[in-house]
């Protein structure tokens, strides 16, 4: 799926800095919550969403439905697009990774 086209592009772009946005105002409002717990809420909720909106729509020969008609498909889907994201985030490596090298 292509997100980068035109008013999708935007409403994706836009979705993804919200995101990021309310992550940084929870922590801000709550300056002793854990990093990771915030995160693990807004993806929690981000994933609920997600499989609301890949609901398929009931007619077993639906081609648009094709790749969510069933549990495990929209599952693997949803992994799919977890993998694309993270590795195009400039987070996806650290320097600090137990892989990285050093020179």
């Amino acid at each position: 799926m292509d997100f980068n086209e035109g008013q999708n592009g935007q409403v994706f772009d836009a979705a993804a800095d919200r995101a990021v946005e309310l992550g940084n105002r929870l922590l801000e409002e709550f300056p002793d919550a854990d990093a990771w717990e915030v995160a693990s809420g807004l993806l929690a909720g981000a994933i609920h969403f997600w499989l609301y909106t890949r609901q398929p729509c009931g007619d077993p020969s639906c081609e648009s439905c094709a790749t969510v008609s069933d549990a495990d498909l929209r599952l693997q889907q949803l992994f799919d697009e977890v993998r694309q994201s993270a590795e195009e985030s400039s987070y996806y490596h650290s320097p600090t990774d137990r892989n990285a090298g050093t020179a």
